[in-house]
């Protein structure tokens, strides 16, 4: 793959290596300004990537902090096979797998949403709506789980008032645990449907307007431009996302998680995240901690391999 900086700077890409880079920034002393401002990228995900990759070995140790990192015993996989072997195993992965799969679902929405604002005419009606799609997404997440506690209540929430309204029944929803990935999955994407929509709708403005309006001279409507012109334009973005979705499929978000649950709920909301957060930092077991964490990681990045993998062979779209 050639790619070109300017008139001057070229370099190939080949099997993921860069090479030339060296001689071109020699060729070129002018650029240096550019790779400094990649600089305090680089170094940050240095420091806070790269760096914190030495304390991954007290997964395999049992870890002191009295003994330090180099001097605390070394006990292999043991830590792993506690884990696995843990009662509740199953029950945790069972209700990560659910929450994220659930969550995966709804990814074609914020697509279907894009696809609807880009064929809104009204500039001034568009913008207006993108407003309020995007606003939830700057709520932080304590605010969204609170307005969620009060919308919900059995009392005084005005859901339940609907719900009596229309002769139901009033239901305290927080602390029932099958409506658990309910609340959890739908308030996400409340919160986030407009802002996920914004990668989709760049895509769509680099949609050859020349093509649509020869699709609509031909006699095409609307829907027929979305499906042959408007989602094959945008499809490899589609991919792409979605591969880095799967990538993820075993990271549950653990603030929402943890301000959700209850002790009435922890059948459906006890996740790899908040039994880390459980064993980890409340119970001081650093170890263990690290090792289930790593082992969620290891898991993360095979299904992304794997999806990724998949793309390739069908779609001739992936990541690498």
């Amino acid at each position: 793959m050639q790619l070109e900086y300017g008139e001057s700077l070229r370099f190939q890409i080949r099997g993921g290596s860069v090479l030339h880079l060296k001689k071109a920034l020699h060729s070129n002393p002018g650029d240096w300004q550019l790779y400094m401002l990649v600089l305090p990228a680089v170094v940050y995900v240095f420091i806070f990537a790269y760096i914190p990759m030495y304390g991954l070995q007290i997964a395999f140790k049992d870890y002191r902090s009295s003994l330090g990192i180099m001097g605390s015993e070394w006990v292999g996989f043991k830590h792993f096979i506690r884990f696995i072997s843990f009662p509740n195993f199953w029950l945790i992965i069972t209700n990560t797998l659910r929450i994220s799969l659930y969550s995966l679902s709804t990814f074609p929405l914020a697509v279907i949403f894009a696809l609807l604002l880009n064929e809104i005419g009204n500039a001034r009606y568009k913008k207006t709506i993108q407003m309020i799609s995007y606003a939830p997404h700057f709520l932080s997440t304590v605010v969204i789980c609170s307005m969620l506690r009060l919308f919900l209540a059995q009392d005084t929430g005005v859901i339940n008032h609907i719900i009596a309204m229309l002769g139901g029944q009033r239901t305290e929803f927080i602390i029932v645990a099958s409506f658990f990935a309910d609340m959890y999955v739908w308030s996400g994407v409340w919160q986030n449907l407009g802002w996920g929509a914004i990668i989709y709708l760049a895509a769509l403005s680099g949609v050859s307007y020349e093509m649509v309006e020869s699709a609509r001279v031909d006699g095409a409507n609307r829907l027929q431009v979305i499906w042959h012109i408007n989602i094959p334009s945008i499809m490899p973005t589609i991919v792409i996302m979605l591969i880095l979705s799967c990538g993820g499929i075993l990271s549950v978000g653990f603030e929402k998680v943890f301000l959700l649950q209850t002790p009435l709920n922890l059948s459906r909301s006890q996740v790899i995240s908040t039994y880390v957060y459980e064993v980890g930092l409340r119970g001081a077991q650093f170890s263990y901690a690290t090792a289930i964490g790593f082992f969620n990681t290891i898991v993360n990045v095979t299904l992304l391999a794997m999806v990724n993998i998949a793309a390739k062979k069908t779609s001739s779209i992936s990541i690498w």
